[in-house]
């Protein structure tokens, strides 16, 4: 993920914050020093700040994951 936005800011410029949610791949430690290395916050999102990621996630989750665990039991 940090090879991503190292690409991204080369394309289009450093952000002064990034929001992330709570998932433990936004919030490691890895991430953390990267940001504080170049400046950047990193704000913990609330999912009432990310209602359209959080449902897309549920639905990822409990529609298509289901679907396929069903239809691929023998």
């Amino acid at each position: 993920m940090i090879r991503s936005l190292d690409r991204i800011i080369e394309w289009r410029g450093k952000p002064g914050t990034i929001r992330v949610d709570n998932g433990t791949e936004y919030i490691s430690g890895k991430l953390l020093i990267w940001a504080e290395k170049r400046g950047i916050t990193i704000q913990p999102g609330q999912p009432q700040q990310t209602a359209y990621i959080e449902r897309y996630n549920r639905t990822v989750r409990h529609e298509w994951l289901d679907r396929y665990i069903i239809e691929t039991i023998d």
